[in-house]
């Protein structure tokens, strides 16, 4: 019998195994046929997860990322006190105002009004996380379909599209966030006076009390002014890519069979270019958290929901007073949830890139010798 060649596992390629395993379970219920008609792309998907396996810095980014995730879920529920729960008006005590880390249960010290800075860091991860679930998906979107369009059909379609998204690119997109934002908080708050449901939704979502959803309205605005300006990136990328794509010979086999055009450009292009656009999108993750700390930053005083971006603000002009940890600590959360989130986009690239995943391929591949043969 010839020799067979299997992969060399580690501990964490088993967890993977069991969790492909589950997937692949999990698609087979909606599609009877998918497991035989997608071998290959299940071997495929077990050879990205060694690969990650086989990366300490994508291990570590992914974790820090997760991390954040998590504690953006269950932050509310696992912080010690309320956003609204102020040591001086509990205890009644002025040691509480601008307290150092280690007072009293104060972990991470209080504010100038007595309220505890791990429970607003608390919260305020929830804010980061639903501000990011919201603008991704969205800037992403509209990129992808302007990209598509833009790059299959190509000629006047192009250049029209193309000059419209030069037109946002054109301006500093935090200038352009920041100018939306301002105009659209006063709107935003008018809706949600008006809306009960709206409120519900809102207060359930960023974890806050009913009477303070009104309240929220800068932290929308920033997300709404961030959908404004995340798309050039993405349509300017899959604009790229499609024009790569669209001249390969499935594309002009698909055209012969008669398929429609949205058909090819979603059914067909548009699997074959995700690869980048997915470590686009995991890079970007870090960059949402980043740029809606800096609007709230700059807002200043009209963010009064728990925020990283306000909590540093607030505490910057304390730090001339040896006040340290209340920029330290908020300062510290945004660069883990980012740095995070940066190594494991890196490692994606690697990762998703089929030349180094092949090398990663034969490093950890052994021959298994055949029956009869000496092991």
């Amino acid at each position: 019998m010839s020799d067979e060649e299997v992969y060399e596992k580690k501990i964490l390629d088993r967890f993977s195994d069991v969790l492909l395993a589950f997937i692949v379970k999990i698609i087979t219920l909606f599609k009877k046929d998918w497991v035989k008609k997608n071998k290959s792309r299940i071997d495929e998907w077990r050879l990205m997860l060694y690969a990650l396996n086989r990366s300490p810095i994508g291990i570590a980014g992914l974790i820090l990322g997760l991390g954040f995730v998590v504690v953006g879920i269950i932050g509310p529920w696992i912080a010690p006190h309320s956003y609204s729960f102020s040591y001086i008006a509990a205890t009644g005590s002025i040691k509480y105002k601008l307290a150092p880390p280690g007072t009293g249960g104060a972990i991470l010290g209080t504010t100038e009004l007595g309220y505890d800075l791990l429970s607003l860091l608390l919260y305020g991860a929830r804010v980061s996380l639903v501000a990011t679930v919201l603008v991704l998906p969205v800037g992403i979107t509209i990129g992808i379909i302007i990209g598509l369009i833009a790059g299959y059909y190509g000629g006047v379609v192009d250049e029209l599209l193309m000059r419209f998204t030069d037109i946002f690119l054109s301006f500093p997109g935090l200038i352009l966030a920041l100018a939306f934002s301002s105009v659209l908080t006063p709107r935003i708050k008018t809706a949600i006076a008006n809306n009960q449901m709206l409120a519900y939704l809102i207060s359930a979502l960023f974890g806050v009390k009913l009477s303070d959803a009104i309240n929220v309205a800068p932290i929308l605005s920033i997300i709404v002014a961030l959908w404004i300006v995340w798309w050039p990136g993405y349509a300017r990328v899959t604009r790229g890519l499609t024009l790569q794509e669209k001249n390969n010979v499935y594309v002009e086999a698909s055209k012969a069979l008669g398929l429609s055009s949205p058909a090819i450009m979603f059914r067909h292009i548009l699997p074959n270019i995700l690869g980048p656009i997915i470590v686009m999108m995991t890079l970007d993750i870090g960059g949402v958290i980043l740029t809606e700390a800096g609007l709230s930053f700059l807002m200043g005083s009209m963010v009064v929901i728990p925020d990283w971006g306000a909590i540093v603000q607030a505490g910057s002009q304390f730090l001339v007073q040896g006040k340290w940890w209340l920029v330290v600590f908020p300062g510290l959360a945004i660069l883990i949830s980012v740095l995070g989130w940066n190594l494991f986009g890196d490692s994606l690239r690697d990762i998703l890139d089929p030349r180094t995943r092949r090398s990663v391929e034969f490093k950890i591949k052994k021959r298994k010798k055949g029956e009869g043969e000496e092991q």
